[in-house]
């Protein structure tokens, strides 16, 4: 055998005897049938598992002092996160602000009401009115006055008919279809049942036939309350709270409440009367809602707020209008002043009255001639006729319609706007501000300036015992408040404003916000 032989068998039985030192190709078989790379463990017959300790080891274990000290150690710190807890919940309770408790309200006290007094100006008939409750609703109002809709000739009480209903309005199946769809919008019905309507004199100019007139009233709202109707409407007053058979008419409409039903409204309106005459009315006639014409008749921002500073106690039973007294629209008070005028009846505390039209700025009607309701305003105009300006007005009736919306809406969500305390700021011939406030609610200053010159707003708390009857020491204004709404171009929704003072234009009117900082 030669060297060279030697050598290769010797590289024979190094690699038998050591096959874990071979490379790993992948290629062929390890020694013992088993693939390069593979691993070869072996595992015990009886794998040992923790069973944890017996109970005497846990016994043993437990009473050793160590054990006994964490014990209790870990209880004492338990009770004391408790009572720590407990302690901190009942400071947080305690040392909270009071929510202030919300006061009694009716239904009329939600939302704006909404006077439809010529059927056939607003809608031809009843069947008309039925088809325009979606638009009506769109507008968020909460009650609906219609009428008078009876039969009377002018000045002939021998002729009062107040269970029937005209003829050329429709019938009653009519009447009692614009009730049900009006429910299911959640929107309640009065009936205006003043007696006269088309004479000189609402009650007749005959007061012996006084007493028997209210009588038929009476009789005529235990009917139509049967009906349907959700309250009873009347002018004068004045004049039918005067008669000896007042105190029935007012118990056959509000005699019938239970919590489970709606309640009856009576609603009445006067007009000549000073502020403080409508305040004792009220008082001593129990009439739910009084609406006035105050508004109307004070052309002054210093008289109006003296109204407004009189009556703002008996809010829930105060209706404020420009012209809805006489049920005229309220562009009569002037076109360029629709949005001023709509955005303080609905920051005035009280319910806001509004004839139909008022929405869109209709144009009032000449002499006795009710306006004729515009509907289809997104409608393009057509026609030979139309012209610039037609175009025009009907995109200024869209934005007066979106602006009364908007007041709506924001009133129906705003508890300092709803039923909120008031107090006056600031009040001269042609303009006036006052502040709305409730509890921890955000907080709204109303500034209104319908003349023909710039006005400087100087927002003022009058301290307690001077004019304002209801100003409170714990009430305070910020430096600046937020524009929530604006008529005035310089004034742009969200901007901050100094309440040092602020300058509004003419015919120019803003509402301001500013939150609760306790």
């Amino acid at each position: 055998m030669n060297k060279d032989t030697e050598i290769d068998m010797k590289d024979v039985e190094l690699n038998e005897l050591d096959p874990e030192k071979q490379p790993i190709t992948g290629d062929g078989q390890a020694s013992g049938g088993e693939k390069n790379g593979s691993v070869k463990l072996k595992v015990p017959d009886d794998e040992v598992t923790f069973t944890g300790l017996s109970k005497d080891e846990l016994m043993k274990v437990a009473g050793t002092p160590g054990w006994v000290r964490t014990r209790w150690v870990l209880l004492v710190l338990f009770w004391l996160g408790w009572v720590g807890m407990l302690a901190g919940a009942i400071v947080i309770i305690v040392q909270a602000p009071r929510c202030k408790p919300i006061p009694e309200m009716q239904w009329w006290n939600e939302g704006p009401l909404y006077q439809i007094n010529d059927v056939e100006s607003f809608s031809e008939d009843l069947a008309g009115v039925e088809s325009k409750l979606d638009n009506i609703n769109q507008l968020k109002v909460k009650g609906l006055v219609l009428g008078p809709l009876h039969n009377v000739q002018k000045d002939e009480p021998v002729t009062l008919n107040l269970q029937e209903i005209k003829p050329d309005v429709g019938s009653k199946d009519n009447l009692k279809a614009v009730l049900d769809r009006a429910h299911k919008k959640s929107i309640s019905v009065v009936l205006d049942l003043t007696p006269n309507y088309l004479g000189s004199a609402q009650w007749f100019n005959d007061n012996n036939v006084l007493d028997e007139v209210v009588d038929k009233v009476k009789a005529a709202a235990e009917y139509w309350l049967q009906f349907g109707f959700d309250g009873i409407k009347i002018s004068g007053l004045t004049i039918a709270s005067n008669s000896t058979e007042w105190s029935k008419l007012r118990a056959v409409v509000q005699g019938n409440n239970t919590e489970e039903t709606k309640k009856g409204a009576l609603m009445g309106v006067v007009e000549g009367i000073s502020a403080a005459e409508v305040s004792q009315l009220i008082n001593t006639t129990g009439t739910d809602v009084v609406l006035s014409d105050l508004l109307s008749s004070k052309t002054g921002g210093v008289e109006r707020i003296k109204a407004m500073d009189t009556l703002n106690p008996q809010q829930r039973n105060l209706g404020w209008g420009l012209g809805a007294t006489q049920q005229k629209q309220l562009s009569a008070q002037g076109q360029k002043l629709i949005h001023l005028y709509q955005l303080l009846l609905f920051t005035m505390p009280g319910t806001p009255v509004f004839t139909y039209g008022d929405e869109i700025g209709l144009t009032a009607g000449e002499g006795s001639t009710s306006a004729k309701m515009v509907w289809d305003l997104e409608k393009p105009a057509e026609g030979a006729g139309v012209n610039e300006t037609a175009m025009d007005v009907q995109q200024q009736r869209i934005d007066t319609r979106k602006w009364f919306i908007s007041l709506s809406d924001l009133r129906g969500k705003e508890r300092s706007l709803l039923h909120g305390d008031y107090y006056s700021l600031h009040s001269s011939p042609t303009s006036l501000s006052f502040l709305r406030l409730w509890d921890q609610s955000e907080r709204y200053i109303t500034a209104v300036n319908w003349g023909t010159t710039e006005q400087t707003i100087t927002f003022k708390l009058e301290p307690t015992g001077k004019l304002n009857a209801n100003a409170s020491e714990g009430v305070e204004l910020p430096e600046t408040a937020k524009v929530k709404l604006s008529t005035d171009e310089n004034l742009k929704p969200d901007d901050s404003v100094s309440l040092d003072k602020l300058v509004l234009q003419p015919g120019q009117a803003v509402l301001l916000q500013f939150p609760y900082a306790g």
